[in-house]
């Protein structure tokens, strides 16, 4: 069995699909069939600790050099729902996104070009023999984008403070979680308020591309929307008054009534708090 681990990795978030058993082909289907009857299964920490592990060595192992079989599992109304791991292609599509992240010497030092490169020409081959592949996960680290609270509702938000009798890793829980054809719906009603109001702009350039990644996956999936170890870098009065996903409804909510001041002040309120939150990346 897994073992849970007491040392907690901080400080990323998490957008996750799980669709339902039936929506997986054999002999992927049985495989997770069984995978859920396991008395236990792994958490997002050890998901994380276990990529972590495999930058240590030298040379760095940034993707893993096997797929993973282990997921995340949950029942939503009587129906098992599974999110895979995918740490394969994960790995290869954060690969591409760290040069906008970090200086190239600072980048250079991490992941030595040859490294940058080889898993490349390794993610290349890997796509002509599986053009249709998609991640089950979408991760970001010291934010939760502001796109992805559209997805969900504040009466959706679960909030769970820490308590001292949680084992492993004590944290609190916030997440959200709604059906997927609710996640679609909200997509295309805020798109519609958003291009009436400001024509273009990164959260629908944002919106467009996380819509059509929920349109890959079965109509009965669930989606969640995770702070995962985020919950690290924020106190727990912080936590407690986090409703971004309310403030994000009533700003489109704003646009869609031509209330533009209203829509103005719901956003700076979401652009205060997570700009703390991302100044703390950067704290010393």
């Amino acid at each position: 069995m897994p073992k849970v681990s007491s040392v907690c990795v901080p400080y990323a978030s998490y957008l996750r699909v799980y669709e339902p058993l039936a929506a997986f082909p054999e002999p992927e289907r049985t495989h997770w069939a069984r995978y859920a009857e396991r008395a236990q299964h792994p958490s997002y920490q050890d998901e994380l600790q276990r990529s972590l592990r495999d930058l240590l060595p030298t040379p760095p192992i940034p993707v893993p050099v096997h797929e993973s079989a282990d997921a995340f599992v949950a029942t939503i109304d009587g129906v098992l729902c599974v999110c895979p791991w995918r740490t394969r292609l994960r790995g290869w599509q954060a690969l591409g996104d760290l040069a906008e992240q970090f200086p190239l010497p600072v980048l250079d030092a991490v992941l030595p070009p040859v490294v940058r490169r080889q898993a490349a020409a390794d993610y290349d081959d890997w796509r002509e023999r599986n053009p249709d592949a998609r991640p089950w996960i979408r991760t970001s680290t010291w934010q939760v984008p502001l796109n992805w609270f559209v997805l969900v509702s504040d009466e959706e938000r679960e909030y769970e403070p820490k308590t001292a009798g949680d084992e492993g890793c004590p944290a609190p829980l916030l997440r959200y979680r709604t059906p997927m054809v609710q996640a679609r719906r909200r997509v295309a009603r805020a798109l519609k308020a958003l291009k009436d109001a400001i024509d273009e702009g990164p959260l629908i350039d944002g919106l467009v591309d996380v819509g059509r990644w929920l349109e890959e996956f079965h109509p009965r999936s669930l989606v969640e929307l995770d702070y995962g170890g985020l919950v690290h870098a924020l106190s727990a009065d912080d936590l407690d008054e986090d409703h971004s996903a309310a403030d994000v409804a009533e700003g489109i909510e704003a646009l869609r009534d031509g209330d533009g001041e209203a829509a103005g002040e719901a956003y700076a309120r979401l652009m205060e708090r997570w700009r703390a939150v991302r100044d703390r990346q950067f704290a010393s």
